[in-house]
C-alpha cells in the first residue's frame, strides 16, 4: 500500500500543474471579477495589467493641441519669410547708401586737390602783392630788377580746368536710384495688397455653352477672340444670340473670390459677374451687361472707362497717369454682397459695388440672391478688323 501511494505522488502532482495551467485563463476572469467586486466592497483594488498598444487610443490630429502645434508652426514659418524680406531690403539698403557714401567721398577728395591748389596759388599772389607794396616807394630801378621787362602779370593767373566743374556728386545717377526705389516701393505694395487676394484667386474657365457663335475659346478656356466668322454650333437657349457675351462654368455661391483678366489686346471689352439668370435673347438692356439688377460690370470703350449695374453707370477718370487698365482684377465676397474691380498691375481700386460703398445704385439689391458667374463682353468693331480682340483669364496658381 505504501508503495502504490509512493508512486501516486508524481502522477497527482502532474495533474495539479495542468490543472493550473488550463485553470489560469479562468483565474484572471476571476481575478478581474473579484477586482470588480472589491472595488464595490471599498477594499483595496490591484490594478489590472495595461491594455495593448493597439488598444490604446491615439490623440486625433483635429485635437486642439494638434491645432495649436500646427498654428505655431505656420506662425513660426511666415515670421521666417518676412524675416527674410527685412534682411534683404536692409541688405540692399546698405549697399546703397554704401555706394552713395563711397561717391560722396571720391567727390570730397577731388574737391580737397582743387582746394589745395587754389591755396597754394593764393599764397604765391600774396607772396608778390607783398612785394609790390615793398617796393612801390623806392626807386624805379629796384622795380625793373624785381619785375623785368618780359614780366606779365597773366604769368599771376590759374587758368581754369573744364574738369573741375565736373566735380559733384553724380545726381543723374542718383535720380535714377529714386526713381528706380519709388518703382520698386510701388509695385511691392501693389503685389503684397495683391497677395491677399490672390489667396481666395479661383480657378475660371469659359463655358463654351453660352458663348456667342463668333466668340472662339482656346482649348483651355481661358482665352478668348472675337472672330468673322460664325462657329457651327447647335442654338442653346443659354447661348448669347446677339450680343458678343460670354459666362464662365465658375459658380459663385458662397465665399470669396478673385480673378484677374488680361484686356490689353482688346480695344473695347466689358468684364463683370451675372446670375445665371441674365436674358441671353435679344440685344435689349436685360442682356447688356450692367445695364439690369442680374449684373455688375467694369466698361472700356471710345476711350471711357466706366462701372456699370442696374443701368447706372459712374465715369472713372482716364488721364496719362490713371491709364485704362490692362488688366482687370475682379474680387467678389458672395456673403457680403461685394464686387470690386481693380486695376491688377498697380492694384488700384477702380470701382466698389456693396451697400456700404455704393450711393449711386441701389443699395438693397447688393444683398445677391443667385449664383454668381464670371462675365464677359465684346464690342462690336468698328472698323470690322477683330484680329486684336482677345482676352484672356490669367493663370493666378501659386
Amino acid at each position: 500500500m505504501e508503495k502504490l501511494q509512493m508512486n501516486s505522488a508524481p502522477l497527482f502532482s502532474e495533474v495539479d500543474e495542468m490543472a493550473e495551467e488550463n485553470l489560469n485563463p479562468l483565474s484572471e476572469e476571476a481575478g478581474f471579477f473579484c477586482l470588480a467586486t472589491e472595488a464595490r466592497s471599498g477594499t483595496q483594488v490591484t490594478q489590472p495589467f495595461p491594455r495593448s498598444p493597439k488598444l490604446i487610443r491615439k490623440p486625433s490630429r483635429n485635437s486642439p493641441k494638434a491645432s495649436e502645434t500646427s498654428s505655431e508652426t505656420m506662425k513660426q514659418r511666415i515670421q521666417e519669410c518676412f524675416e527674410g524680406l527685412h534682411v534683404a531690403l536692409q541688405e540692399d539698403e546698405q549697399a546703397v547708401l554704401d555706394m552713395i557714401e563711397q561717391d560722396c567721398r571720391e567727390t570730397s577728395s577731388k574737391l580737397n586737390r582743387i582746394l589745395k591748389d587754389w591755396n597754394q596759388h593764393l599764397a604765391l599772389l600774396q607772396k608778390h602783392i607783398t612785394v609790390m607794396q615793398s617796393a612801390k616807394d623806392g626807386p624805379v630801378e629796384s622795380l625793373k630788377q624785381l619785375f623785368p621787362e618780359d614780366f606779365k602779370m597773366t604769368c599771376c593767373r590759374k587758368k581754369l580746368d573744364p574738369a573741375e566743374e565736373e566735380i559733384k556728386m553724380n545726381e543723374e545717377k542718383a535720380q535714377k536710384l529714386m526713381k528706380a526705389l519709388r518703382n520698386i516701393s510701388k509695385d511691392l505694395k501693389a503685389q503684397l495688397q495683391q497677395k491677399t487676394l490672390l489667396l481666395d484667386s479661383s480657378n475660371v474657365a469659359i463655358d463654351r455653352q453660352t458663348c456667342h457663335k463668333q466668340i472662339k475659346v482656346s482649348p483651355d478656356g481661358r482665352g478668348m477672340g472675337l472672330s468673322t466668322e460664325d462657329r457651327s454650333v447647335h442654338d442653346d437657349p443659354l447661348r448669347f444670340d446677339q450680343l458678343y457675351c460670354a459666362l464662365s462654368c465658375f459658380a459663385i455661391k458662397t465665399g470669396k473670390h478673385y480673378w484677374e483678366v488680361d484686356v490689353h489686346c482688346c480695344p473695347a471689352w466689358a468684364v463683370g459677374v451675372a446670375y445665371g439668370s441674365i436674358q441671353k435673347r435679344g440685344r435689349d438692356k436685360g442682356a447688356k451687361l450692367g445695364r439690369n439688377r442680374c449684373s455688375w460690370s467694369l466698361e472700356f470703350q471710345d476711350g471711357h472707362l466706366t462701372a456699370w449695374h442696374n443701368d447706372r453707370h459712374l465715369a472713372l477718370p482716364v488721364t496719362a497717369a490713371r491709364a485704362a487698365p490692362n488688366r482687370v482684377g475682379v474680387f467678389v465676397n458672395y456673403i457680403k454682397g461685394r464686387v470690386v474691380f481693380y486695376d491688377a498691375v498697380t492694384m488700384r481700386l477702380l470701382q466698389e459695388f456693396s451697400a456700404v460703398q455704393t450711393a449711386v445704385f441701389d443699395r438693397a439689391h447688393h444683398q445677391f440672391t443667385e449664383p454668381l458667374y464670371p462675365a464677359f463682353r465684346f464690342f462690336t468693331p468698328t472698323d470690322r478688323h477683330t484680329g486684336h480682340n482677345h482676352m484672356e483669364i490669367c493663370d493666378l496658381s501659386l
